[in-house]
């Protein structure tokens, strides 16, 4: 398992599609979003549609729903990594989700450390496609803190 350096810890997650990703990271967000930390959505391919979608679905208040919209689930990555940029400079506890294939999550990755002071509060999620990555699962469990799941993170080590 992967040694947390100061503040900035990293997780991982492993999804079968959009609406399993979704589904996997909602309670999270919501979570997060009641206790007004800041997120950013950095994903490989748009999941605004997918998420409107996902999120009619649900029997969460309209008024929730919009702040979980408003985290901008579009594939915009720079623009999302300038906004990184700005939360850091302003010390503000960060939860990051990276979403996409290995090279693009590696790649965005190494951006995002770029930006990022090591003593900022930074949670990196970073999510897999489990059929991509299914050969290599513990492989890659092993470079994180922790794993995202529906009922939250956990320990890799209980597991």
């Amino acid at each position: 398992m992967k040694q947390k350096q100061d503040t900035q810890e990293k997780i991982c997650t492993f999804y079968t599609g959009d609406y399993h990703f979704e589904m996997i990271s909602l309670p999270y967000i919501h979570q997060k979003i009641e206790e007004e930390k800041e997120i950013v959505i950095l994903t490989e391919e748009d999941l605004e549609t997918s998420m409107k979608d996902f999120l009619e679905r649900t029997n969460l208040k309209e008024t929730k729903k919009e702040k979980i919209l408003n985290l901008n689930w579009s594939n915009k990555t720079e623009e999302k990594i300038e906004k990184i940029r700005n939360q850091v400079k302003d010390q503000k506890p960060l939860t990051i989700f990276i979403k996409g294939k290995e090279p693009y999550i590696r790649k965005t990755n190494q951006e995002i450390i770029k930006q990022i002071p090591k003593d900022n509060e930074i949670k990196i999620i970073d999510c897999y496609e489990m059929e991509e990555v299914a050969e290599r699962m513990d492989e890659i469990m092993e470079q994180y803190d922790k794993i995202l799941k529906t009922a939250g993170e956990k320990e890799i080590e209980k597991i």
